[in-house]
């Protein structure tokens, strides 16, 4: 047993009967590699300990379009073990992808990890020692490790065309075999190799699997993880036209940017094979390895866009908070161990450990994530809210001003029933609005006008005549009390059978907020002007016109309501 020594943190064992000589190409290494009995274990002595040196982790996202929440929760436990462990977090951009990779899409996905607060210590826009930080500036690396695992003779020029990789699939397919490459070129002479560079042929690099053996890892969250290597085969690091392939661009990457723990999804766990091995070819140190699980939709499917939102970009125009996203993002796959769910940006720094990350998949709740935004929002300081808010009035059109007592009431008042700053509209036009006959023509509101509705409506007509109404409006939330107090006395009603008439017929509706607050916030709208005439803002004294033309006996009668009476004035 060879014992070969990487980093602090991490041993590789090899047992074989004859280590493989790191010679230039020759038959003698050929012969050796190819037939050697191969295992590698890659183990974590104890992974709560902080390892030596600096922890530096990364985030290498593919700008080949939006910034999926899996990805953004991915840069969020990067961030936040990066944090907790006083180290760096790097951001690396995989744009190798030349076809699909946009710098649009690299702009849009910088962009949202701002919004979201993740600020990164290395990567575009910021520089860094171990730059640069897009893939497609760092060819020339890959190309100078490409060909010293070519002089070591861990890879070799595989001259196969096309034609000939699709028939080896399809005899391994008839023969109920992994669709690896069958080596063809794997102990091709070196005059049989200098005959086809002669003649022009395209040729890619391949890696040297040994074709036996396993190899192990020690996950994080997943624990022990191993492979057999005879379901590998030789790989392409290379392609034809000079270009890196993925697995061979990362681990250049990871090694020669100090990455000491690589924490991804659980779809790049397949991937960590054809990486430890280039690792050990390279003579890299491994990293630590931790791949978080999947983002489920509720019927337990991998997220996708035919489940509605689910890019960060999205989730942002729809209104969300970036600390709500981040909460919610957190406690997909992770927990603090205690029933707590609310969490700022520097309580997740403070209480993230990756031992606590679970292995399953973590279903993404589209109503709870709007559930805990409304916590979120609720929590803000009330100057932040009501700018927030106000502005968000202003901007859609509803309120002519952002700002002022209108504002600060209205949001006040409607604060509780907004989960979505988006909601807010809906929020404050519905409070604006009339929708009285509706409400009368309605099942729900029957009982409350059998109960008499139409006797209350002309004693309220007649105490708005008098001035008695509009006075009470005047002196606030006091002089409402009062003269409820009053009315309802003279009405011989209290409580519901006094306040669902007086509810139904000032504000058009049979549920709603607070109503002092409501009615006083209606007739300063009135009065102040601030609503943008075409929100369909309907003024109490447009509602009192609209009381009398309500022909009550029809009405009682489950008679039509009649259309003119229905019609808002202009």
């Amino acid at each position: 047993m060879a014992a070969v020594v990487g980093t602090p943190w991490m041993t590789i064992r090899v047992i074989s009967d004859v280590a493989p000589p790191i010679f230039r190409q020759s038959c003698l290494y050929r012969q050796r590699y190819m037939c050697q009995s191969f295992s590698t274990s890659a183990s974590v002595a104890d992974p709560q300990k902080k390892v030596e040196g600096e922890a530096r982790v990364r985030f290498a996202p593919s700008p080949t379009g939006n910034l999926h929440v899996g990805g953004a929760r991915t840069a969020l436990f990067n961030y936040l073990f990066a944090r907790s462990k006083g180290g760096k977090f790097v951001l690396r951009i995989e744009d190798t992808d030349l076809e699909r990779s946009t710098r649009a899409s690299e702009e849009a996905m910088l962009e949202d990890l701002s919004w979201l607060g993740l600020d990164w210590d290395e990567g575009p826009g910021v520089g860094g020692d171990y730059g640069p930080y897009r893939q497609s500036e760092r060819n020339a690396l890959y190309k100078q490790h490409a060909e010293k695992l070519l002089a070591s003779g861990h890879v070799y020029r595989c001259f196969c065309s096309n034609e000939e990789l699709e028939r080896m699939k399809e005899i391994a397919k008839l023969k109920q075999l992994p669709p690896v490459y069958s080596g063809k070129w794997a102990s091709a002479t070196e005059e049989e190799v200098q005959e086809e560079l002669a003649k022009g042929i395209p040729y890619t690099y391949r890696f040297r699997v040994p074709k036996e053996g396993s190899l192990k890892i020690e996950d994080l969250i997943r624990g022990e993880v191993s492979w057999n290597l005879d379901t590998l085969g030789d790989f392409v690091i290379m392609r034809s036209n000079g270009q890196p392939v993925y697995n061979f661009c990362v681990t250049v990457d990871d090694a020669t940017m100090a990455i000491s723990h690589v924490i991804r999804a659980e779809e790049h766990l397949p991937n960590t094979l054809r990486q430890a091995l280039l690792y050990k070819a390279l003579g890299f140190p491994m990293p630590y390895f931790a791949h978080v699980p999947l983002i489920l939709a509720p019927d337990r499917s991998k997220l996708s866009k035919r489940h509605g939102a689910t890019s960060v970009g999205q989730f942002r125009e729809m209104g969300y908070l970036p600390q709500a996203m981040l909460n919610y993002l957190a406690l997909l796959g992770w927990g603090d161990g205690t029933e707590n769910e609310f969490f700022s940006l520097q309580q997740l720094v403070e209480k993230f450990s990756i031992s606590r990350v679970n292995k399953g998949g973590a279903i993404f709740d589209s109503v709870k994530l709007s559930w805990m935004n409304g916590q979120h929002l609720r929590s803000l300081p009330s100057k932040e809210l009501i700018k927030l808010i106000g502005e968000r009035w202003k901007s859609t059109g509803i309120l002519q001003e952002s700002d002022g007592s209108f504002v600060e009431e209205a949001v006040e008042l409607l604060k509780d029933g907004i989960d979505l700053i988006s909601e807010a509209d809906r929020a404050l036009s519905n409070l604006l609005s009339y929708p009285l006959f509706t409400t009368l023509a309605s099942p729900e509101c029957k009982p409350v006008l059998d109960d008499k509705l139409s006797e209350v409506s002309s004693s309220l007509l007649a105490a708005y005549d008098s001035g008695e109404l509009p006075g009470a409006f005047e002196e606030g939330p006091a002089g409402w009390q009062k003269w409820v107090k009053s009315f309802g006395k003279s009405m011989k009603r209290k409580g519901k059978s006094l306040f669902m008439p007086l509810r139904v017929l000032l504000t058009g509706k049979l549920h709603g907020p607070d109503m002092a607050a409501t009615m006083i916030l209606l007739h300063r709208a009135g009065r102040c002007g601030i609503v943008v005439p075409e929100t369909g803002f309907v003024r109490l004294d447009e509602r009192f016109k609209l009381l009398r033309e309500i022909q009550w006996d029809a009405l009682n009668k489950d008679q039509p309501l009649l259309e003119s009476a229905a019609t808002l004035p202009n």
